[in-house]
């Protein structure tokens, strides 16, 4: 599972959640692997991240000094920046661990690098 994909709403699909987000990272596992830097799609998908929820998922992985905690309005021209961006986002994957709903303490384990959303009966 790639961090970018981790930030699931809770609050949309268990009953009694108001807000669910964003969900809590614990890492048993996890593999550094080697994904082709583009840094066209970087500087495209950072205008669609929530900047304080990238910056926990960076710190839950390991990553905590690569990223700054506000973003410059020149990050596009800004290399060194989009390749951590980059190495956070696209070359990072959690193997085994789960994710924590903030309100409930829900947990949703995380095998092979998939996590596991599914609801019992009574959750939804």
């Amino acid at each position: 599972m790639k961090l970018i994909t981790y930030n699931f709403l809770t609050s949309k699909c268990i009953r009694g959640v108001k807000v669910g987000y964003p969900l809590k990272l614990n890492i048993t596992h996890k593999e550094t692997v080697t994904a082709d830097f583009n840094p066209d799609f970087i500087t495209r998908i950072i205008p669609r991240l929530d900047w304080p929820t990238v910056c926990a998922g960076a710190e839950q992985v390991g990553c905590t000094g690569d990223l700054p905690t506000t973003l410059s309005d020149n990050y596009a021209a800004d290399n060194e920046f989009l390749q951590k961006l980059h190495h956070v986002l696209m070359e990072i994957d959690v193997i085994e661990g789960n994710l924590e709903c903030p309100e409930t303490g829900r947990v949703f384990p995380i095998t092979e690098g998939i996590p596991n959303m599914l609801l019992n009966e009574d959750e939804v």
